[in-house]
């Protein structure tokens, strides 16, 4: 189906939006399941506190809401980006923006593909998973 991005109170152009429609059809279609729709909504810190607050109740901000849609094999869902996140998280960790966003957007994909990060050895796996897909993309 498709990856539609979009943007809520930020601006940002994404470099190749083509090529991650394409990574991320790569990513789930590894995993034996189809595409159905993805809408990434990038936003403000504020915007995903809001967000957090109304319909998870969590009072804190994130880079990442990931909202499950998916039914059986076909992989859907809603994933609010929280900008200002990813541009702290790529200074604390001294990797480029870009780099962090698209740990970011496959993050989701990986948590609507059943993988969780609550605990550390799960936070372990999910990151592994990161890092495999992220060298995916270096290849398209």
């Amino acid at each position: 189906m498709s990856v539609i991005f979009s943007n809520a109170d930020v601006d940002i152009v994404l470099s190749d939006p083509l090529s991650l429609q394409k990574w991320i059809r790569l990513i789930v279609e590894a995993h034996s399941k189809k595409l159905g729709r993805i809408n990434y909504l990038f936003c403000s810190d504020d915007y995903i506190l809001e967000s957090n607050k109304r319909f998870l109740n969590h009072d804190t901000y994130t880079d990442i809401i990931t909202f499950d849609y998916v039914q059986g094999q076909l992989v859907s869902g809603d994933i609010l980006v929280s900008l200002d996140r990813v541009r702290d998280n790529a200074a604390m960790f001294s990797v480029p923006f870009e780099q962090e966003l698209h740990r970011v957007i496959i993050h989701g994909v990986l948590h609507l593909l059943g993988f969780k990060d609550k605990t550390e050895s799960d936070a372990a796996e999910m990151r592994r998973k990161e890092n495999e897909a992220l060298s995916i993309y270096d290849t398209i």
